[in-house]
């Protein structure tokens, strides 16, 4: 898979992609991911990408046109399945959704920033626009790094036991069931017997079971859904 994120502030995500899961997944060949300046594709000779709005809104928008030559760019090199705008007002990011996302090809992202972007880009070249939550951040490389590390590590071959994905919460519905490790004993409080029996039935049963209770308790709307 191929990651292009179109940016104004790339310094804001070069550590992360350079850590942890998104760096093995590099390592590995399975995942390239790079970061476009949209600066560099200002005509403005002091590389200003933004303007104040029409309608005398406050705050400023990003200018359409260095937008638009930074995708046209990476769309002469290659076919995106997804050109994919972060923004508070898509499409809320779900699990479902990183499923989908990890069996493209070639994914692009747009960051927006200051009061948003040019209406004009998200109709010409905007084929998908997500969200992370109901709460407005300052830019969308946050929101970039966030669906980029939810799809990679879906890849199969970047986690070291490849069914660990498969018990991630909300991949079936309810959020996971508790999790314990050593030692079996801290402060007066221990692991469930069940989990050290080797019945691997009642281990799943029992793990049924309280994640529906996590979920009835946490979050019972996804149970309604």
């Amino acid at each position: 898979m191929r990651i292009d994120i179109l940016t104004l502030f790339p310094e804001m995500l070069e550590n992360i992609f350079k850590s942890s899961i998104l760096k093995r997944a590099q390592d590995k060949g399975l995942a390239e991911i790079y970061l476009h300046n949209i600066r560099d594709y200002s005509q403005d000779k002091h590389r200003r990408v933004d303007d104040y709005p029409y309608g005398g809104k406050a705050g400023m928008v990003m200018r359409v046109e260095p937008i638009a030559a930074c995708i046209e760019h990476l769309q002469k090199e290659r076919q995106y399945d997804e050109t994919i705008f972060l923004t508070p007002d898509g499409q809320l990011l779900s699990q479902n959704i990183a499923n989908a996302l990890s069996l493209k090809t070639n994914l692009l992202l747009l960051c927006g920033h200051y009061k948003g972007i040019d209406e004009r880009i998200r109709q010409r070249y905007i084929t998908a626009e997500i969200s992370i939550g109901n709460y407005v951040l300052s830019g969308g490389e946050l929101p970039a790094a966030v669906l980029s590390d939810a799809v990679v590590r879906l890849i199969p071959g970047v986690l070291n036991d490849e069914t660990s994905a498969l018990s991630d919460s909300f991949q079936y519905g309810l959020l996971s069931p508790p999790l314990y490790t050593r030692p079996y004993e801290f402060e007066g409080m221990t692991v469930p017997d069940i989990l050290l029996s080797g019945n691997e039935k009642l281990i799943q049963e029992w793990e049924l079971q309280k994640a529906i209770e996590k979920t009835k308790k946490c979050r019972p709307e996804m149970l309604d859904e």
